[in-house]
């Protein structure tokens, strides 16, 4: 399977500004892919900086004026599995920021009592496919899981950010993805969840709005204050444009109740 995926960010920059940029597929992926950043139409390098999971960050110093950061890339083939460690399957059983799992505690253990493995897995996704509706715009960056079942809407970071709280309520691991993904719409940078069971990490995608096989990894965290495309420290930073594409040679249909490895 070929999958072909590209990003462009352009911004308009008030003040000197630290800005983090996570857009490029993550290590270990047999990529051939490019990388422009543009300041007032000259070409600077960002310096990248790899972060947990293989997560790649591009991260630079700007000033005044505009910028833009493109991104291309070719995946042939799938990743090798993300090594686990203790500390991750401590860490990601922790509420987060977006992800209050202790508040969601007592509800979790009510909605799926004697549930464990596969079985869980299969009723969280379909409780938060059912109980929430994808509305673009409907919630806040600052949003977390509360406020996402107490909303009941959001988008894909919303969907994910409910899954992963309630599989932590339940003591088991789970964490955000963020992906490219062929035959989203409306094509956007994607966010999914992960949960681990018998071994394994297997994807969650409660929006059902892409195939789980042909997703593309970016970036992996506790949730979306981990993922985000974009981070900035220091100045002003208007987004003045944004796009997305994503595609594949080999569509995959994608049964909800089945178990994928993201790849």
């Amino acid at each position: 399977m070929t999958r072909t995926v590209s990003s462009r960010i352009d911004l308009k920059v008030y003040g000197d500004v630290e800005l983090i940029f996570s857009v490029a597929v993550a290590q270990g992926l047999a990529a051939s892919e490019s990388l422009t950043v543009t300041a007032d139409g000259v070409e600077v390098e960002p310096r990248e900086v790899i972060g947990r999971h293989g997560t790649r960050l591009h991260c630079l110093n700007a000033h005044r004026g505009s910028l833009s950061v493109a991104y291309d890339a070719t995946i042939e083939a799938p990743a090798g599995t993300l090594e686990t460690a203790e500390i991750d399957l401590i860490e990601y059983r922790r509420p987060s920021r977006y992800c209050e799992s202790d508040v969601l505690f007592a509800l979790a253990r009510a909605q799926f009592a004697g549930l464990s493995g596969q079985a869980l897995l299969a009723a969280v996704d379909e409780w938060v496919r059912t109980n929430l509706s994808y509305v673009p715009g409907a919630s806040q960056v600052t949003d977390g899981a509360v406020k996402t079942f107490l909303a009941r809407q959001g988008v894909c970071r919303d969907y994910a950010h409910l899954v992963v709280a309630m599989l932590r309520a339940l003591d088991v691991p789970a964490r955000l993805a963020s992906v490219y993904a062929p035959g989203l719409s409306p094509m956007d940078f994607h966010a999914v969840a992960e949960a681990f069971v018998d071994g394994t990490w297997y994807v969650i995608d409660a929006t059902g709005l892409a195939s789980r096989h042909t997703l593309v990894r970016i970036a992996t965290g506790r949730d979306a204050s981990d993922t985000a495309f974009m981070t900035q420290h220091g100045g002003a930073v208007d987004l003045v444009g944004l796009r997305v594409d994503a595609s594949t040679d080999t569509p995959v249909e994608d049964d909800h109740r089945a178990l994928v490895v993201l790849s």
